[in-house]
């Protein structure tokens, strides 16, 4: 038997779900589809068109540091990025920034994949990497 597989979500753990919300509405443009608690905990699954996320609330602390340089947060070994495709990614970054989001690694090509990529971080500290498929030279 082969699997068939295809992504549904990514989830994220943070301290505090109202504000990853009001991020991700404000930043990103990602509206809610629906909010519940189990056990005590708040949980939000949030979308923009086929990208979905779900937030999920109870983290106590945030032991990672800031990221501040894409090369360093390298280290240590975890699940490190989620990747949003754009159609334009100079436009897009110049839109973030006028949005106050923390730009951590400027465009730059990978041509082995054809891509052109950069990265940003949300409120928590995550890193989303944002690639323009087709550009890489």
């Amino acid at each position: 038997m082969t699997l068939t597989l295809k992504n549904d979500h990514v989830g994220i753990s943070v301290r505090d779900v109202e504000a990853t919300i009001e991020w991700y509405t404000e930043k990103l443009d990602f509206v809610v589809e629906q909010r519940f608690a189990v056990n005590a905990l708040s949980f939000a699954f949030m979308a923009h068109e086929d990208v979905k996320l779900e937030i999920l609330g109870g983290a106590t602390t945030n032991e990672t540091p800031a990221i501040t340089d894409i090369v360093a947060s390298l280290d240590p070994a975890r699940l490190h990025h989620f990747c949003i495709a754009v159609s334009d990614l100079e436009a897009t970054l110049e839109e973030l920034r006028s949005r106050d989001v923390n730009v951590i690694g400027e465009p730059f090509d990978v041509a082995v994949i054809g891509q052109r990529v950069a990265f940003i971080t949300d409120n928590s500290g995550n890193i989303i990497e944002i690639t323009e498929p087709g550009t890489g030279s």
